[in-house]
């Protein structure tokens, strides 16, 4: 009886070693498969739509860090807004992180207390206004006050935290288009969120919901040099 109980924990000690080890290989494996779909040198020949490649090394940069420490998942989609650019021009690209498409280049708003055509001031600060940068990660979609809309949640403490409680959230704005950017010189303005043309917001935001990055970027140094997912 005792032989026979001390050859059932050996088996089922041994059973248990292979299990652990089957895990640790498929986390392996997993973390392998993000950083090589994450990597620079996997975009190093994709269609960039006219984004610097400069930002998107950034872009990718930080998703890679994100889903290594584990603040998000693979996502299934990057989005990248330069505020750097003005107003006026196409300044949010969204991409397959499998495929590496270009899915959307689309217009895209800053708060009104980031500047006119150029956003300039960026704002963690509820009531500010103000567009945040940093890292984003896309959570759920509903239907409020502007419509089918879609909730954000900030992984750069002190920097875009807020989102959600400041209700900074992707949603369609009729004045979101290129009439209006032409008569004004700038487009039309949000409280914080990075605003889309309603033609094509719902399309959009199922696209990138529900775990996608968002990583909204402008030359700001202090940000650059302390970002916990650029450094």
């Amino acid at each position: 009886m005792h032989l026979m109980n001390s050859r059932r924990i050996r088996v089922a000690l041994c059973a248990l070693s292979i299990s652990f080890a089957i895990a640790s290989s498929s986390t392996a494996a997993s973390s392998t498969t993000s950083a090589a779909l994450l990597s620079q040198d996997a975009w190093s020949n994709v269609a960039l739509g006219g984004l610097d490649a400069r930002v998107l090394t950034l872009a990718l940069q930080s998703a890679a860090a994100a889903v290594e420490r584990g603040a998000a998942a693979l996502p299934a989609t990057l989005t990248v807004i330069d505020y750097s650019k003005p107003s006026t021009e196409k300044r949010m690209w969204v991409f397959d992180v499998r495929t590496h498409a270009l899915l959307f280049h689309e217009l895209v708003s800053h708060g009104r207390g980031s500047g006119k055509e150029l956003s300039t001031s960026f704002s963690n600060l509820p009531e500010s206004n103000k567009t945040s940068l940093g890292l984003f990660k896309t959570a759920e979609a509903y239907v409020g006050h502007n419509g089918y809309s879609l909730r954000l949640d900030g992984l750069e403490r002190g920097l875009n935290d807020n989102a959600r409680e400041r209700a900074i959230v992707v949603h369609g704005a009729p004045y979101v288009n290129a009439v209006t950017a032409k008569a004004n010189g700038y487009l039309g303005r949000s409280l914080g969120c990075p605003a889309v043309r309603p033609e094509v917001a719902r399309e959009l935001i199922d696209a990138v919901k529900g775990g996608g990055l968002i990583f909204a970027y402008y030359p700001d140094q202090t940000w650059l040099k302390t970002s916990l997912y650029l450094n």
